[in-house]
């Protein structure tokens, strides 16, 4: 089964010690690409050294994650233009807006999401979109900026079929991962609306490992649990889920 992870942290420090073993545990578990979201401006130092030592495997986007946006913001989005000017990735993120913890720099970080779609735009790449407690500002800021070059992904996605069809109707692909495991998440009753062709799979790791992981270390070779999961929901086989998401990463992100 070969299938694709879409969101994985796999440069965190939390792997420091085992990062060889654990890439090896995902590739015997079909995992053919692994694609890494940045967070904030030190990270990307690490992100590109792994990238470096596993090339055309471990793949790097650029952004600045919400819960990392500065007042002073546009520093930031100044190395990250610089950065995607530079080179090329196959998405920026990841970023988006986050209420959860903080809503003092809620103005700060919806000016930063729009320049960073923008970014993504501009050059014909998608974005990777992080959204706690805001997916009503997020849907809102994606609809004023809406036209045929708006394309991403909505990560980590745990909302209701309603949020589910809005995102959709934008063009755009939704994350499944460890939550849809959840019993209280409630993504039994919404994963069957949801167009397989729209979806893509990923761990977030090191968080939010699935049952029966969870509270433990996430890592990316538990994405085959999350592809039974959706099969499970939708009633389908795993290997349609498996082939479908994997398309549907492979064009999104031009890999």
């Amino acid at each position: 089964m070969k299938i694709i992870e879409t969101h994985a942290h796999i440069y965190s420090s939390k792997f420091k010690e085992d990062r060889g073993e654990t890439i090896e545990r995902a590739k015997e578990n079909g995992v053919a690409k692994i694609i890494m979201p940045n967070i904030d401006l030190p990270s990307i130092e690490q992100m590109m050294a792994v990238e470096e030592e596993y090339p055309d495997y471990c793949i790097a986007t650029m952004g600045i994650h919400p819960c990392y946006v500065e007042k002073d913001f546009n520093k930031q989005l100044y190395e990250v233009e610089d950065w995607l000017n530079k080179r090329k990735f196959c998405a920026v993120g990841e970023i988006g807006i986050d209420l959860y913890w903080d809503k003092t720099l809620q103005a700060e970080q919806e000016e930063a999401f729009k320049i960073q779609v923008e970014f993504a735009k501009k050059h014909k790449i998608p974005f990777i979109i992080h959204g706690r407690e805001a997916t009503d500002e997020i849907l809102k800021v994606l609809k004023s900026l809406q036209d045929d070059d708006l394309k991403g992904v909505f990560h980590c996605f745990g909302g209701t079929v309603e949020e589910a069809e809005q995102i959709i109707d934008l063009g755009l692909h939704i994350g499944i991962g460890g939550v849809s495991t959840f019993k209280k998440a409630g993504m039994d009753k919404v994963l069957p609306s949801i167009d397989l062709n729209k979806i893509v799979l990923e761990t977030d790791c090191p968080y939010l490992a699935p049952v029966p992981y969870r509270g433990k270390r996430n890592e990316p070779s538990y994405l085959p649990i999350i592809a039974h999961q959706i099969a499970k929901h939708k009633e389908v086989d795993v290997e349609l889920v498996a082939q479908q998401t994997t398309q549907n990463a492979e064009s999104l992100f031009q890999l």
